[in-house]
């Protein structure tokens, strides 16, 4: 059992010698030191009680030994901070596992041409090799040419097949990008928002693919992102799409605010022909 912040923080004022309601302090934790005389009581009233530290030196020892925690304030540091790493939280407690770390940052990118990049300040070439994609880890410091255009790719498929897909992005120069782990991770988000570059996004052709778009990217990209919709949608999805995505997805995609007019032709487009379309129907194997 780990210390919870609150009370991290409510230990930090007993030791300054505040005293605090013992109704502000209600956790397991606290009645183990009250059964070890760590914690008082002080009562006030018929109702009213203060919990106060008798000795401060006496909790200084209970923590170290009992939680491996030689700083309090160091403590609620490592609990609130984003990015740690292990050696943050052993310093702080004997636990390494102290706090949930994510040993994998970052999103994966794939390009079927060569394109110059910098990370860290230093020049590098994206290009990886058939079957292979590139992990973009340290992204605060991921920089991409102007001219380039960031293009998400939601099914992993299409990521793996890019090269299958050259015909529709003919007119852009593309770096393909996908989230990891899939439909989790925030950091392509927050990296897409550090930078100048248009945002397309290449998804199903379906409700729940515009809902994704519109909830997970164009709600933080707002007019850098554009959904992308390839020349003869309509021809693809009455000759390809689902009867059964459409049935399935209609009652789920409720009241959504849409600005981009080439996107409401397409929801009125799946609307009248009453079909989904998956977007690994554009990969093309000759």
């Amino acid at each position: 059992m780990k210390i919870p912040v609150s009370i991290a923080e409510s230990l930090i004022l007993l030791r300054s010698g505040e005293k605090i309601p013992a109704s502000k302090m209600k956790h397991g934790i606290v009645d183990e030191m009250l059964d070890n005389g760590i914690l008082k009581k002080q009562i006030r009233g018929r109702s009213k009680s203060l919990m106060y530290i008798p000795e401060k030196q006496v909790l200084d020892v209970f923590l170290q030994n009992h939680y491996g925690i030689s700083d309090l304030q160091n403590y609620i540091k490592v609990l609130t901070t984003e990015e740690l790493n292990r050696a943050d939280a052993i310093a702080a407690s004997s636990d390494s596992k102290l706090k949930k770390v994510r040993t994998f940052k970052g999103f994966l990118v794939n390009c079927y041409n060569p394109v110059q990049v910098k990370i860290n300040g230093k020049e590098a070439t994206l290009n990886p090799n058939e079957g292979a994609f590139q992990f973009i880890y340290d992204f605060e410091h991921f920089e991409i040419p102007q001219e380039i255009t960031v293009v998400g790719i939601e099914n992993p498929e299409n990521f793996r097949h890019i090269d299958k897909q050259k015909y529709l992005f003919e007119h852009i120069k593309p770096l393909f990008v996908s989230r990891y782990p899939q439909n989790q991770s925030k950091d392509l988000i927050k990296w897409i928002q550090s930078i100048s570059n248009p945002y397309l996004h290449f998804g199903d052709f379906d409700f729940a693919g515009i809902g994704i778009y519109l909830n997970e990217y164009k709600k933080y990209l707002g007019g850098k992102a554009m959904f992308f919709i390839p020349e003869n949608i309509g021809y693809s999805i009455s000759k390809y799409g689902n009867k059964e995505l459409y049935d399935r997805q209609r009652n789920s995609f409720g009241k959504k605010e849409v600005a981009e007019v080439k996107l409401l032709e397409l929801l009125k487009t799946i609307d009248n022909l009453k079909k989904g379309l998956e977007q690994e129907i554009f990969m093309r194997w000759r």
